[in-house]
């Protein structure tokens, strides 16, 4: 499945999403499309981009920006999504971490 807010084209793809509405919240976990399936180490951290978490829906990065402006809680791996999320103003700069050079960052809102 594809989406994108701006064209049909499936080249534009750059990302993977998933999201959960819990009551009133909206949880979105998402990651740059070529992160899919791949597990990074460094020290005593571990992360581990599983589509059964990441999600299998292929969307473009301003939809994904778009839904993690509505999200409460969101996971956000990949320096695409990351870097896009920092310019929209959505997560801080110095709340990214890096696992073996990987950006991660949480959102609770």
């Amino acid at each position: 499945m594809f989406i994108n807010v701006k064209s049909k084209d499936e080249n534009q793809a750059e990302i993977y999403i998933k999201e959960w509405k819990i009551g009133m919240k909206l949880i979105v976990a998402i990651c740059d499309s070529e992160l899919i399936g791949k597990k990074f180490n460094e020290g005593e951290l571990t992360i581990d981009i599983k589509d059964s978490f990441y999600g299998n829906t292929k969307v473009s990065l301003e939809y994904g920006l778009e839904r993690l402006k509505k999200a409460t809680i969101a996971n956000i791996v990949g320096e695409k999504i990351v870097n896009a999320a920092i310019s929209e103003g959505l997560i801080l700069k110095e709340s990214v971490i890096f696992i073996n050079g990987i950006p991660h960052a949480q959102v609770i809102r």
